[in-house]
């Protein structure tokens, strides 16, 4: 199939050809009918699979095909909710190019950067927006966003705007908009929270599942060292001597992690930046160009700051700290292996992070191949422990506070007369009966 089977408008097939974009993939495939035909939309699929085309492309289409109303304006009459400032910036950038032979105007509105600058480009008009919920609310709360003509609401990630604590502002919201609208809802998992949003807002929604988040892309090549503990940074230092690793995204589990192994990897000689929440808007859209076009080699990222990176020659991921989440370890590493291309996926483990090693190789459904030469083993591995099984009744165990019977009493009981007829010897009698006759 090609995006011509697709009834998209000659504008967006030649923006499509002019972006080198071949043939759909299959989220667009039966994404893409079923939004231009205004069906409610629930998208299951994980990163890498193609999910902003699948949505943008028929919301071009369908804006581009209306009249516009004299003297009206541009109205806001679609909105893309997603969790992160990077991914905001990533689709519009997509749509920009998507659209680039139409009408349409989008813009992006995060937080992070100047809202003067955004309030220009909101007074100029725009068809779509693209934003976070943050600062989504705040300028609603400022009475400078209408959402009231609002036909189309695309919620992506929606998963992760719950780990993130914004399904709250995510229904302040959409209670500001109309009740009739068309609703594409984008998810990789389906906790029970994102389960009952779905019945509230979606109608009859076609359902469209990619790529099922237990499984991960055959084409990723995955490996792990156990390694002891306080290894990591030298490991990493070893490994990302080899210059064919062209590009390589670190993952930490924290942001002063993330600043550390940034620090650390500058000192052996090798270009890192670091982006996180701590980081301002521009020092992450500028580490995030640098990576692009190759001025920094390694990119040293949290798990909420890396939504949004999309980097098609990404060769290299690695997994400083395993994630306590097992699906997390998915989406980090759908982050290569994209657009056609293999990839790499290489993972570190100490002794305490050995419970969420088994918990990601129980949802892959594999065992990750482990890498045992390497100058930092791990020394002290827990051996799984076996029960040996008896035939004798284990005791039943006695509270703390039980007194003891009247068999285990603190003096014994005096001996019995040996079988001659001599008397045995008296058990030990107490202080008090020390001088006491004896009858």
């Amino acid at each position: 199939m090609t995006f011509n089977d697709l009834n998209l408008s000659p504008a967006i097939l030649k923006a499509l050809s002019k972006e080198n974009y071949t043939a759909p993939t299959p989220i667009q495939e039966q994404s893409i009918p079923a939004v231009l035909a205004g069906r409610d939309l629930l998208g299951c699929a994980q990163t890498g699979t193609g999910k902003t085309a699948a949505f943008s492309l028929p919301i071009i289409q369908l804006l581009s095909e209306q009249k516009t109303i004299p003297n009206t304006g541009r109205r806001i009459r679609s909105l893309i909710l997603t969790p992160t400032r990077e991914l905001a910036i990533q689709i519009a950038d997509n749509i920009k190019a998507y659209s680039q032979y139409t009408d349409i105007r989008c813009s992006a509105i995060v937080g992070g950067v100047s809202q003067k600058v955004q309030e220009r480009a909101l007074n100029q008009g725009a068809d779509i927006i693209i934003a976070t919920p943050g600062r989504l609310i705040d300028l609603i709360n400022q009475k400078r966003i209408d959402l009231q003509h609002v036909q189309i609401l695309v919620l992506d990630e929606a998963d992760r705007m719950l780990d993130m604590g914004f399904i709250h502002d995510v229904k302040r919201i959409i209670a500001k908009m109309p009740s009739k609208r068309q609703t594409l809802f984008f998810s990789a998992t389906m906790p029970p929270e994102i389960s009952k949003m779905i019945k509230s807002i979606l109608v009859n929604p076609v359902k469209v599942e990619i790529t099922p988040v237990s499984s991960t892309v055959d084409r990723i090549e995955q490996s792990i060292y156990l390694l002891e503990n306080g290894k990591k940074q030298a490991l990493l230092n070893d490994l990302l001597q080899d210059k064919t690793i062209a590009s390589a995204l670190v993952f930490t589990r924290t942001k002063r992690g993330a600043d550390r192994v940034t620090r650390d990897l500058t000192k052996a000689g090798i270009t890192a930046q670091a982006i996180h929440g701590n980081k301002s808007q521009n020092d992450r859209q500028h580490a995030l160009r640098n990576f692009k076009n190759g001025a920094t080699r390694v990119l040293v990222a949290t798990d909420i700051a890396a939504r949004g990176i999309d980097v098609d020659e990404l060769s290299h991921v690695f997994n400083f700290n395993l994630p306590e989440i097992p699906e997390t370890y998915v989406h980090r590493i759908g982050r290569t292996g994209r657009a056609g291309n293999s990839g790499i996926a290489i993972s570190f483990c100490e002794v305490e992070e050995l419970s969420n090693l088994k918990d990601i190789e129980k949802l892959i459904g594999k065992n990750i191949r482990e890498i045992k030469e390497h100058p930092y083993p791990m020394r002290n591995k827990p051996v799984a422990k076996v029960a040996v099984a008896t035939n004798a009744k284990p005791k039943a165990s006695k509270p703390a506070n039980a007194r003891p019977a009247a068999s285990q009493s603190t003096y014994a009981k005096p001996a019995a007369a040996k079988s001659d007829g001599s008397k045995a010897k008296p058990a030990r009698k107490p202080k008090s009966e020390w001088f006491a006759k004896r009858s």
